[in-house]
């Protein structure tokens, strides 16, 4: 279902979900809400060195995370810090709370919104797609992406606009962009991802 382009410092990890319900549906429990608070409590913390290694990951293919390019997981943490991150919906949450705690970047597409095959790798020049419902653009070239038959459709920073979830998704797939040089904090992550979403009444299955 998924495939990996070569690369010399990715530590990736994927996994479907699927969901008793429609998201819609189904409101994120409080105690997962929680997570997205400062302070809150979790079974991993991110720092610079973690934040470091993530970026220069993904500037293997040349592209530059800084600015507004940066990876989403140092979004979380300012998003957090203010308390401007709030519910979405539970498949989002279950993202923001793992991704914000370990500092790995994470994407989640809607199983029914993308098309197999699916594919993890570095985006050629000119690639772009919408990432809001606004219409803004993401400049893809040179950045670590997942495809699917259509293009690209998720990536560490921003992912797309239309293979996002909504109120009616019921799967998904999940991408953690870890590093190498992180050890063993990819798998952690999992483990910890698969806990919640488990909880959650939700059915998890790792992709080889």
């Amino acid at each position: 279902m998924l495939t990996v382009d070569p690369h010399p410092s990715l530590d990736t990890l994927a996994f479907t979900t699927t969901f008793p319900a429609p998201l819609g549906s189904q409101p994120s429990p409080e105690w997962l809400v929680a997570l997205l608070k400062p302070g809150a409590s979790a079974p991993l913390s991110s720092d610079d060195a973690v934040r470091g290694t993530v970026r220069d990951m993904l500037r293997h293919g040349g592209y530059k995370p800084t600015g507004r390019g940066k990876p989403a997981s140092e979004y979380l943490v300012r998003a957090s810090g203010d308390g401007s991150l709030g519910s979405i919906n539970l498949a989002v949450d279950a993202c923001n709370a793992v991704s914000l705690h370990s500092g790995l970047p994470i994407s989640v597409v809607d199983l029914d919104r993308a098309r197999a095959p699916f594919r993890i790798g570095i985006a050629p020049a000119g690639s772009q797609y919408v990432f809001n419902a606004s219409g803004q653009s993401i400049d893809l070239e040179g950045l670590l992406c997942l495809f699917d038959a259509d293009g690209p459709c998720a990536n560490a920073v921003k992912d797309a606009q239309r293979t996002k979830t909504n109120a009616d998704t019921r799967r998904t797939l999940t991408v953690l962009w870890g590093a190498k040089g992180l050890g063993d904090r990819t798998a952690r992550a999992f483990a910890w991802y698969r806990e919640l979403l488990e909880r959650a009444g939700a059915t998890v299955e790792r992709l080889p």
